[in-house]
């Protein structure tokens, strides 16, 4: 099948991207799939860091390569051994395969899949295959997705089913996780998104562009908060989360900063306090479990997602989106197709 996608043909191009056009529009040659693979013909996909890592060269990946992870979409075609879904169901798309047989796949921890793993660091889905080409040349595939396409062949490993009822540019905004919490304390160096913020339910926002922002926190907090999130991909901001966190506290980092930075912490403190530092990847949550549940839960008005979004694009408007989110102006914006 013939598609239209945006591909990154060279990393490092320098912004601003809607004058440089770092991804290039252009058809592809899509094969059908393979064994345990699916064509999902894409009807929403949003713009995350995860691609502007790769975009800017912060996160390696072999080029060419069609970019886009966070996607929905609905199933066009099944390739062999796939028998759990049907043409015309609704799928989100998650950026790793889990193999279901690997060690942490057995322990329920399928964001740790080892050989999803391998497979997105080498630009391949699950099986090792690559399903995309151009002028009689294999293209790689960002996370097992690819999804800033017209379609994506990917695993069925790398699907879940929703409901129809839910809009697909919605759908693909679930990479999401509901905590209950007395207080939520926003940071954030945009006074715009610390707004929202407040609108969303926190009820605590601060902008660490204050020198004194460490003991501001602290102080309005009682000594920190519990558990400290770091979502930006910077050993700024895990330094800034690490330090507003309680005695016995945990501070998670969740955000993918480039593979040479390095974060250094004072160990006494880990002993001493009773600290843990920890990752999460996929909100370390089971997707196949949890997606359908925080759709579940938005439905019901408990997980505004949509009040996330920042704007629909075209696809040929995609790299104008990309300046907006390098800027720090957008929160999600979702290609629509």
């Amino acid at each position: 099948m013939r598609i239209k996608a945006a591909v990154l043909n060279k990393m490092g191009v320098e912004p601003p991207y809607a004058k440089t056009k770092p991804l290039s529009i252009e058809e592809f040659d899509l094969d059908d799939p393979g064994h345990g693979e699916v064509m999902v013909k894409i009807g929403a996909a949003g713009l995350c860091h995860s691609d502007l890592s790769v975009i800017d060269g912060n996160r390696p990946r072999p080029t060419p390569m069609v970019l886009g992870h966070e996607a929905a979409g609905v199933v066009e075609k099944l390739g062999p051994g796939v028998d759990d879904l049907k043409v015309g169901d609704h799928v989100v798309m998650v950026f790793v395969p889990s193999c279901g047989h690997c060690v942490p796949c057995a322990e329920g921890r399928p964001a740790l899949c080892e050989p999803g793993a391998v497979a997105n660091g080498a630009g391949t889905l699950l099986s090792g295959a690559r399903r995309l080409h151009r002028n009689g040349s294999d293209v790689h595939h960002h996370l097992g997705c690819s999804a800033f396409a017209e379609y994506a062949t990917v695993s069925r490993r790398s699907l879940v089913k929703i409901d129809k009822e839910l809009p697909l540019d919605e759908a693909a905004l679930f990479g999401a996780v509901a905590v209950g919490a007395r207080r939520v304390v926003a940071v954030d160096l945009s006074d715009e998104k610390l707004g929202l913020a407040r609108q969303l339910g926190a009820t605590d926002t601060f902008n660490p562009g204050s020198p004194n922002a460490v003991d501001e926190i602290r102080a309005a907090t009682g000594g920190g908060v519990e558990f400290a999130f770091e979502m930006a991909g910077s050993v700024r901001a895990m330094d800034l989360a690490y330090k507003i966190t309680r005695r016995g506290g945990t501070t998670v980092t969740a955000g993918l900063p480039p593979p040479t930075h390095t974060f250094a912490l004072t160990q006494v403190n880990l002993v001493a306090e009773e600290r843990t530092v920890k990752g999460s990847y996929i909100g370390t949550c089971v997707p196949s479990r949890d997606l359908p549940r925080y759709i579940e839960l938005y439905r019901r008005g408990k997980l505004p997602v949509d009040r996330l979004m920042s704007g629909r694009l075209k696809l040929e408007e995609i790299n104008a989106g990309f300046d907006r989110l390098h800027e720090g102006k957008a929160v999600r914006q979702v290609v629509v197709f």
